[in-house]
């Protein structure tokens, strides 16, 4: 992915190497911040409502005063200058709580500091991987349902999969799947979806939202129940979800081999083929 032309820093939209921060904004020293990514599709933002909204609640869980509201017409603003009006793109949103001297407590009395920018982006219609992924142990704190800037976790376990020429690494807590790292994962078993609750040891994905809208209206039966890692040998199919990532099929976990490469499993493609469908529609 390139830079992008410009970048919202603040109410000033600047060329990328004008946007500078202090290096006491708290989002450089602690990470204290939150982001949210989306993507848009055919001139609109494919579930622009539920991102701004997950955004708010990251917002509100750190105690950052800030109301999402707002960027509305800041990001029509960026949209514009970047020339990006009407295109397929991708907006990266960050807040974080500011510029403060440094102390571990929260300051009070300080400015967010607000940061976007838009990239081109152009989504296939329906995401063709066929992953091959590896396993991990989740060693990330207890709550990844807060969609915050500090990833070092989800950054060291994607590049363990990276360098296995893997596309991802799903990871288990005490025994059970709980996510990606950097995407929500589905086991399918006789024809039942499963994944791992929406509590706080996973983030309740945009896209995850998306795919049990698709299973009630597929009569597809899905369930929040956790998948021990003993059981893999036993699941009929597996797939990825992720605004960028769509829903991309799992072919292969470790060593588990769960079809040929150049086949997907019933269930995910009939999902696929209905994520399609809302896209040009949402």
């Amino acid at each position: 992915m390139k830079y992008p032309d410009k970048v919202y820093l603040n109410g000033n939209i600047v060329p990328p190497e004008d946007a500078k921060i202090s290096v006491f904004d708290r989002g450089f020293i602690f990470g204290d911040g939150i982001y949210e990514v989306m993507v848009q599709i055919d001139g609109k933002f494919f579930y622009e409502k539920a991102h701004l909204n997950r955004l708010q609640e990251g917002l509100n869980k750190i105690n950052i005063a800030f109301d999402t509201s707002n960027l509305l017409i800041e990001i029509e603003k960026l949209l514009s200058v970047s020339e990006l009006t009407g295109k397929d793109c991708l907006l990266y949103i960050q807040i974080t709580r500011g510029v403060a001297p440094r102390q571990h407590s929260y300051p009070s009395d300080i400015v967010p500091t607000i940061m976007m920018y838009a990239v081109p982006k152009v989504l296939p219609q329906i995401n063709s991987v066929n992953a091959k992924v590896i396993t991990r142990e989740d060693f990330r704190w207890s709550r990844c349902d807060i969609k915050m800037t500090s990833l070092l976790g989800n950054v060291m376990l994607n590049e363990e999969a990276m360098q296995h020429q893997c596309f991802e690494t799903i990871l288990h807590r005490d025994g059970f799947f709980t996510e990606a790292s950097h995407c929500n994962v589905f086991f399918v078993k006789d024809g039942v979806v499963l994944t791992h609750p929406a509590n706080e040891l996973i983030l309740d994905g945009i896209t995850r939202q998306v795919v049990f809208e698709l299973c009630k209206s597929l009569d597809i039966e899905i369930r929040e129940t956790p998948v021990s890692i003993n059981d893999i040998s036993e699941i009929d199919e597996a797939f990825l979800t992720g605004t960028s990532t769509q829903i991309a099929s799992i072919q292969q976990i470790d060593d588990h081999i769960l079809y040929k490469e150049n086949k997907i499993g019933p269930v995910t493609q009939k999902l696929q083929e209905a994520f399609l469908k809302i896209k040009t529609i949402n």
